[in-house]
C-alpha cells in the first residue's frame, strides 16, 4: 500500500478510504481534461475509464489532489496500461500535489507536465505494518511488481529504489526539480527560478 497523509485530520478520513471503507478518486470534467482528487483504488480504473468516455475531447488527467493508493497491484497493472495505452497526458498543476501511488499515476502519463510549485513526493512502501519495501533485499521478489511497472512506463528503475530509500512508510520526501529532472518525471525538464531548501519545501507541500 503506497498511501502518503499530510495531516491527522486527512490521516482519519483518508485512512477509511485507504482500508476500502470510503470513497476513492473522485473526477470532475474539463474542457479537454479530467480533473483527478482522491485516493487511488480498486476502482479507479474503472471510473477513469467512464469519466474519459463521457468527455471524448479530453486528453489529459489533471492530477489535483492525489496523495495514493489501497491498491498497488491494480494500479499498477490495470489502471497503468489504460492510462498509458490512452495516450493521457498527466499533469500536477502548479498547486497540486501527488505522493506515493499517486506519483506513480504521474509515470503513467505518455507525456508527463509538472508545473513548478507543484509537489512530488515518494517514499518507500508498506506491507501491513512490519514489511517495508526498504527492509528486502533487493533481489526479493516483492520488489518485482514495482520494477515491472517502471520498466513498462520507461521510467529508469533507479527511481524506484531512490523511492524506498527518500522516506520510510510513514514519512515523504518532497523531491526537488533537480531530483524530478534527474529521473524524468517531466516530459519537459523543470527550470524554476525559485530557490527554497528541503525544509521549506515540505513545509510548503505538507500544508496541501
Amino acid at each position: 500500500m503506497k498511501t502518503f497523509l499530510s495531516s491527522v485530520a486527512a490521516l482519519a478520513v483518508l485512512s477509511l478510504s485507504a482500508c476500502g471503507f470510503g470513497a476513492g478518486i473522485e473526477t470532475v470534467q474539463a474542457s479537454d481534461a479530467v480533473i483527478v482528487t482522491g485516493v487511488i483504488d480498486a476502482y479507479t480504473e474503472e471510473d477513469l475509464r467512464e469519466a474519459v468516455k463521457s468527455n471524448p475531447s479530453a486528453s489529459k488527467l489533471v492530477l489535483q489532489y492525489v496523495p495514493g493508493s489501497s491498491d498497488d497491484e491494480a494500479s499498477l497493472t490495470g489502471l497503468s496500461r489504460f492510462v498509458r495505452g490512452s495516450g493521457l497526458t498527466t499533469i500536477v498543476p502548479a498547486n497540486g500535489m501527488v505522493a506515493s501511488g499517486g506519483t506513480d499515476l504521474l509515470t503513467m502519463g505518455a507525456v508527463r507536465i509538472i508545473e513548478p510549485g507543484a509537489c512530488i513526493g515518494v517514499h518507500t512502501w508498506a506491507a501491513g505494518f512490519n514489511v517495508s519495501g526498504a527492509d528486502l533485499p533487493r533481489n526479493a521478489p516483492e520488489h518485482e511488481l514495482y520494477l515491472q511497472f517502471y520498466r513498462d512506463m520507461g521510467i529508469d528503475e533507479a527511481f524506484y529504489w531512490f523511492t524506498l530509500e527518500a522516506a520510510g512508510p510513514d514519512e515523504i520526501h518532497w523531491m526537488s526539480d533537480a531530483e524530478i529532472n534527474r529521473f524524468k518525471l517531466s516530459t519537459t525538464p523543470l527550470r524554476s527560478s525559485v530557490q527554497e531548501t528541503a525544509e521549506q519545501r515540505a513545509a510548503r507541500c505538507e500544508m496541501r
